[in-house]
């Protein structure tokens, strides 16, 4: 065994021989950046080690070391505002209150059903509808002599409290993504939004992508994933409530939307089918669970609400759009599109919907890209190119750091307005190093290497984009739509809340035409979680909507390569 000293975060691990750093990391219960899951493609891992920079994921431990993980508080820019239409306030979880009376010498009704008359009487459920709770018909005796008047917590199938006083009652929403996580305290009274949080997804650490973490549990078990994702959860609960100065066990439900990987991890479900042919998800039912079951600490009878799937890899994420936009009671036709690491889409209306997923990859997201990073402090954000310069614009207004997605595709459209990268995609920059184009030089960035795009990073982007706008073409043709026929194209996620719709169609993402009928909505999963919370009905129809919608199985489409391939070029600048 060798001792492991990480410098900044003053913790000592011992592990033993052939450990490589990033597991030591990992162990030692930090949270390195590695989105290429430590096979040493990404360089993003870097630690110094005796005056030296390596890689942690190709660095072994083979004596007691001292290490310097050079990281830095970084502030990261997660999105937690979306766009959400009115919906009627009727939510699952009701209070009523009610008056139990000593029963009459021979009464048959045992105390368990005279509660449940009572409380049909006050206006809640149907007797017959509510599970029988040997715990709680086990206290009725105790309570009614304490107190005849009584509050009952309770949805339409189940007793969750008995309390002499309404108190606080509240519910948590969540949408995990596979970068970043959105949680949400509401009050359960009055759907008001009593705090709100946001982390990085931990589970970044074993992959930048669903594939690289999916490929992880095959190979290592899902017992590290799951955890870590569920404790990021209780983290943020903890903070949520503390900072509405509520307790945890005020809180009733916990609604979570993510894409079916991140809903497969969350349960401890191994992703398997959707590693192989046919990529089918091992449930995509809307669940009601016992939180503590998943080691999710609120009420000790709480519920966890997970949103139904829809297909493969369009996951309960896109349900939660679909539940905060609701296309199928529109006339016209919209596109619903949502931009990471998978680009989910659904085209139709009321009369047809269809639905498809396409893997753009980690480039948009940072990962893959030389200089790329998150949304944080420092990242490039915005580029633009104006009589005949480049000009930039840095998250926080701080010395360059890299270039985060919304600043890449900036940067790309720019170089083709400028004439520096072709149709192909082949960069010719005009500067010293042909193949490399700083954006900022060294001695400007705040990183001192400089910020620059390189031919490998280019190429990154044209697999992106293709993909994304090769699903966007088969789904017209699924639903023989022509692209004038789109009256609004809604972008879901951090990346298209920041994203510039005129970058987008400059580089073939989105369709030129469509551009000025682009409508950011932000963080529009967890809009779909809460309104999960706060109407019944509306998490009931949820099951029926994504049963209703056509999926489009890229993978199994003839003409998905022959339409990616040509998505990859650029279309050439026309000179007015």
């Amino acid at each position: 065994m060798f001792r492991v000293t990480f410098i900044r975060e003053k913790k000592s691990i011992d592990v033993e021989a052939g450990t490589t750093v990033l597991e030591a990391q990992i162990q030692a219960g930090l949270t390195p950046d590695a989105p290429c899951g430590g096979a040493g493609t990404c360089g993003k891992c870097l630690v110094r080690i005796d005056g030296k920079s390596v890689q942690a994921c190709q660095t072994k431990v083979e004596s007691d070391i001292a290490v310097d993980t050079m990281a830095e508080k970084t502030k990261h820019e997660i999105l937690t505002k979306g766009f959400c239409r009115s919906v009627p306030f009727a939510p699952g979880l009701e209070i009523h209150k009610i008056h139990m009376e000593k029963p009459l010498p021979g009464e048959k009704c045992s105390e368990w059903e005279r509660l449940l008359e009572q409380l049909w009487v006050a206006g809640g459920p149907k007797p017959l509808a509510v599970k029988p709770d040997l715990v709680l018909a086990a206290g009725l005796y105790e309570k009614r002599k304490e107190t005849p008047d009584w509050y009952v917590i309770h949805t339409d199938e189940e007793i969750l409290e008995l309390r002499q006083t309404p108190g606080r009652c509240c519910f948590a929403a969540f949408d995990i993504g596979t970068t970043t996580v959105a949680g949400y305290l509401l009050d359960a009274k009055s759907a008001e939004v009593l705090s709100v949080d946001s982390r990085m997804n931990p589970q970044a650490q074993y992959g930048a992508d669903v594939i690289m973490r999916a490929n992880y549990v095959m190979e290592h078990g899902g017992e590290a994933l799951s955890s870590c994702i569920r404790a990021t959860i209780r983290e943020m609960l903890e903070h949520l409530a503390k900072k509405a100065n509520v307790e945890l066990t005020d809180i009733f439900q916990v609604s979570i939307a993510g894409n079916t990987c991140m809903h497969h991890l969350f349960l401890g479900i191994s992703p398997a089918s959707l590693v192989y042919a046919p990529y089918t998800p091992a449930i995509r039912e809307g669940l009601t669970l016992r939180a503590a079951e998943y080691d999710i600490k609120i009420h000790p009878r709480g519920q966890l609400l997970m949103l139904p799937n829809i297909a493969g890899y369009v996951g309960a994420d896109t349900c939660g759009c679909l539940l905060a936009v609701r296309p199928d009671l529109k006339e016209e036709v919209t596109l619903i599109l949502d931009i990471g690491t998978n680009g989910e889409m659904v085209l139709g209306n009321k009369e047809h919907l269809a639905a498809c997923s396409t893997a753009a990859g980690p480039a948009l997201e940072g990962a893959k890209i030389e200089c790329g990073m998150r949304g944080a402090s420092g990242a490039v954000d915005h580029v633009s190119f104006e009589n005949g310069e480049f000009h930039y614009h840095t998250i926080d207004d701080l010395p360059a750091q890299g270039i985060c997605g919304s600043g890449l595709i900036d940067l790309v459209a720019a170089l083709l307005r400028a004439g520096r990268i072709d149709e192909y995609g082949k960069l010719s920059t005009g500067q010293e190093q042909e193949h490399i184009f700083y954006l900022v030089p060294p001695e400007k960035s705040g990183n001192g290497k400089g910020v620059y795009l390189t031919q490998k990073d280019i190429r990154e982007v044209q697999l992106a984009k293709a993909a994304i706008a090769a699903g966007m073409q088969l789904l017209m043709k699924r639903l023989s739509i022509a692209e004038k026929e789109i009256a609004e194209v809604y972008i879901a996620g951090a990346f298209g809340n920041y994203m510039d719709a005129e970058s987008a169609g400059r580089i073939g993402l989105l369709p030129p035409g469509l551009i000025d009928r682009v409508k950011p909505i932000g963080n529009a999963a967890g809009e779909g979680a809460k309104i999960a919370l706060i109407s019944k009905e509306e998490r009931r129809y949820a099951d029926e909507l994504v049963k209703r919608i056509d999926f489009v199985e890229l993978a199994a489409s003839p003409e998905f390569q022959d339409c990616f391939v040509d998505e990859l070029g650029f279309v050439e600048e026309v000179s007015e």
